[in-house]
Order: structure tokens, then C-alpha cells, then sequence
């Protein structure tokens, strides 16, 4: 059941092992306030602690996905401790995979958040681009440096230097976009991406996941992904892996 958060604009809720988080303010194309950022990265920390959740899809209603931090809002307040950066932050290391359902544009920040997620699937006739060199701002490093991990030098420098914008297959040629698909498919998609997530041993992806994050960032705790290992070989779930394969059959996984 889809339910509002607060009286921003934010609406989430959990189907089974799903969670779904949609931006409504579709008005705006989904800018993000001060006090919808803060709100959107106190949900995730809050779910980040229900071990049922084995995957995360983050969307929004209207034409576009997200249009970033709110115009009004850039030039008004102080920004050396950025909540943009820390809500990307929050859905990087959310501990199991996140999917961006991107319905359409993404604008600026609404890239960042995007770029945080583990995968991204768009939609036919959606463009994105980042504006900040159009407008007298110098970008936050930190979603610089995501969209250098994720998209590469080049494209990095197409998309800030030159504020360029990206039309659909130039999205998914460049790796920004995993799949795209007609607008009435996204949730289709959507639900099959989640459906493999579901049925895969959650305590390899989550340990997965976080590696990938380590990895990415330069700063992987060997110790802590020895155990990460150490822990999958000796849980339920791998004998359940190893059983349901000698038995032909689909592994009914739980998590330990």
C-alpha cells in the first residue's frame, strides 16, 4: 500500500520483500526540497534495518523522474553540508539493490539520484541533463565523482562541462540507462526486475552489494568482506542453493 510519508512529497510503502518510493509533485517535475531530501534519506534509514526488504524502487509520477534540488532554494541557502549529497549517499548504500524507475525526464540533481541507484530503467522520449554550468554553479564533487564511477570520463565531461543533453538511446548507449522501454512497460519491467532480486539469497547480494560499494569508493574492509563470504558459505541458504540445483528446482531462499 502506497501511502504519503509526511505532508511533502513523498509517498512510500512495502508490498512483501518490495519497497516503492514515488516523488508526487509532479507540478515541479519532482524537485526535491531541503525538507524532501531530509525526509526521503530518514525513510531510507529507517528501512534500511528490515531485513524482509530484498529490493527498492524509486520513482516518480508525472513527466519527469526528478528534476533535483529546488530552484528556489539553490542560490537561498547554504549548502556546505548538502543534503542532495547526503540522500545519494543514503541510496548507494542502501543495503539491497535499488531500482530507479525513471518516467520520464531527469534534470540536474535528479541525475545524482539516479546515479545512485543500482539500476536504471527509462522510458521512450525521456532526456536528462545537468545544468549547473548554464547557471554559475560549481557541482557538489561527490556526484561528480558518482557519475565518474558509473559513466566515465568523457561522458562525465559531456554531461557537466558542456551541460549537454541526452536524449533516450544516447542514455542507454552511454550506460546511464540498463534498460528502456515504452512508458506503459516501466512498471512490467520494473516487477521483473524485482522479481529476480526476490528469488535470489539475500545475504549474497546484500554482502555483494556492499563490496561493490566498498570497491567503488576505494575503500573496501577486506576484514569485513572475508566475513561477508566466510558468512554465505556457512548459511542455510547456500545448502538450500546447492540442493535446489542438484534437485533441479527453483531455491527457496531466507535470508540465513
Amino acid at each position: 500500500m502506497i501511502e504519503p510519508v509526511t505532508e511533502t512529497m513523498i509517498e512510500a510503502g512495502i508490498d512483501g520483500a518490495v519497497g516503492r518510493i514515488t516523488l508526487n509533485a509532479p507540478q515541479s517535475h519532482n524537485a526535491l526540497d531541503r525538507a524532501a531530501m531530509r525526509d526521503l534519506a530518514g525513510l531510507l534509514a529507517d528501512w534500511a534495518g528490515r531485513e524482509d526488504l530484498r529490493a527498492l524502487v524509486l520513482t516518480g509520477r508525472g513527466r519527469s523522474f526528478c528534476a533535483g534540488a529546488s530552484l528556489g532554494e539553490v542560490g537561498a541557502a547554504d549548502w556546505s553540508d548538502n543534503p542532495l549529497t547526503r540522500l545519494c549517499d543514503a541510496i548507494e548504500e542502501f543495503p539491497v539493490p535499488v531500482l530507479a524507475g525513471l518516467n520520464g525526464g531527469v534534470y540536474g540533481g535528479g541525475v545524482e539520484v539516479a546515479l545512485a541507484c543500482d539500476f536504471r530503467v527509462g522510458v521512450e522520449g525521456m532526456r536528462a541533463f545537468v545544468p549547473p554550468a548554464r547557471l554559475g554553479i560549481h557541482y557538489e564533487p561527490a556526484g561528480i565523482a558518482r557519475a565518474l564511477d558509473r559513466l566515465g570520463a568523457q561522458a562525465t565531461r559531456r554531461m557537466f562541462l558542456l551541460a549537454e543533453t541526452f536524449e533516450a538511446e544516447a542514455l542507454r548507449a552511454m550506460g546511464f540507462l540498463d534498460h528502456l522501454v515504452a512508458p506503459e512497460a516501466l512498471d512490467a519491467r520494473l516487477a521483473e526486475m524485482t522479481g529476480v532480486l526476490t528469488g535470489l539469497a539475500p545475504l549474497a547480494v546484500r554482502g555483494m552489494k556492499r563490496t561493490i560499494v566498498e570497491l567503488s569508493r576505494g575503500s573496501l574492509d577486506a576484514e569485513a568482506a572475508r566475513s561477508r563470504i566466510a558468512a554465505c558459505f556457512a548459511s542455510t541458504d547456500h545448502a538450500e542453493g546447492l540442493a535446489a540445483q542438484r534437485d533441479r528446482r527453483p531455491p527457496v531462499f531466507t535470508g540465513r
